[in-house]
């Protein structure tokens, strides 16, 4: 890669990291997105659901309602975070079959 394609990949995912700073609640609350979920989800977030605030209660909405167009990063960062389950998961594949 070169400096400046990494350049840009970094800033990219420092403006993520920004704009999903309070995807659903404010910091330091029990349902705050981990930086891990964040950095994972940033591009299905900017792809599905950035016509809502980041901050917004929408954004948890929306990710779920596109949770089957989720790339596996995202579903599976989303599932170390406990913010769904394997089980959930595997029953909405299933039910989109």
């Amino acid at each position: 890669m070169t400096p400046i394609a990494a350049a840009f990949t970094l800033r990219a995912a420092l403006v993520a990291v920004a704009a999903l700073g309070g995807a659903g609640l404010p910091a330091g609350d029990a349902g705050a997105v981990s930086l891990r979920v964040k950095l994972a989800c940033a591009s299905d977030y900017y792809a599905h659901c950035s016509d809502h605030s980041p901050d917004s209660p929408g954004v948890r909405q929306c990710m779920r309602a596109n949770g089957l167009k989720l790339s596996k990063g995202c579903i599976d960062a989303l599932v170390g975070a406990g913010e769904v389950s394997k089980h959930e998961v595997a029953r909405r594949s299933a039910a989109a079959r």
